[in-house]
């Protein structure tokens, strides 16, 4: 089957609310839409994470930023313009208004600021325009080593998922974490790529 088929027939699963095990831009990742509650919720109960703690979420363009109600002012925009698209995962507030921080309480559990993150690669972020954002935790239980091969994710999600992409072995190293304060960038947590404040 071709790869452009292949696309297409898992944008169609991950609209549709399905989970999937897929290569991403760091690691292997646990997939599913971020617009979609009931998805987001069972990522939550098949990873056992932390109810606490919100998930990254893959985005096509900067634009998607918008579905969220986070503001981007031109000074912020030019930081996301150096650092992406790349590894990279932006720590950013949900919108000001309280609509927006009720709306998206599922993803950002109650801390309201979610982290994005613009894949570098552009077969990602083109299944992504179709799809819309995904949430993106590594695939694997919480607290245990993050799935290099395919076979690593299927010992811990079995068929409870609806598709696995194999993409070969992948590093382990999650993306480095940032956040945007008052102009300036600030690392929250070192990852794959090595970024200057």
């Amino acid at each position: 089957m071709e790869s452009q088929k292949i696309n297409l027939l898992i944008a169609g699963t991950l609209r549709d609310g399905g989970i999937g095990v897929m290569p991403t831009d760091t690691m292997y990742g646990i997939v599913g839409s971020a617009l979609n509650k009931k998805t987001v919720k069972k990522i939550y109960q098949l990873r056992k994470r932390n109810l606490q703690k919100p998930m990254i979420i893959l985005i096509g363009s900067i634009g998607d930023l918008k579905l969220f109600g986070v503001r981007i002012t031109p000074s912020v925009k030019k930081i996301l313009k150096r650092i992406w698209p790349g590894p990279v995962s932006v720590v950013m507030p949900v919108g000001v208004h309280a609509s927006a921080i009720a709306t998206y309480r599922y993803l950002h559990r109650g801390t309201k600021t979610l982290a994005f993150r613009l894949p570098k690669q552009s077969w990602l972020r083109s299944l992504l325009k179709k799809t819309g954002p995904l949430v993106a935790p590594s695939a694997n239980f919480e607290g245990k080593q993050s799935a290099r091969t395919v076979t690593e994710a299927k010992n811990y999600f079995s068929d409870k998922i609806q598709f696995y992409v194999d993409g070969g072995r992948r590093s382990s190293k999650p993306s480095t974490l940032v956040m945007i304060e008052k102009g300036v960038l600030r690392i929250l947590r070192k990852g794959v790529a090595d970024i200057h404040q």
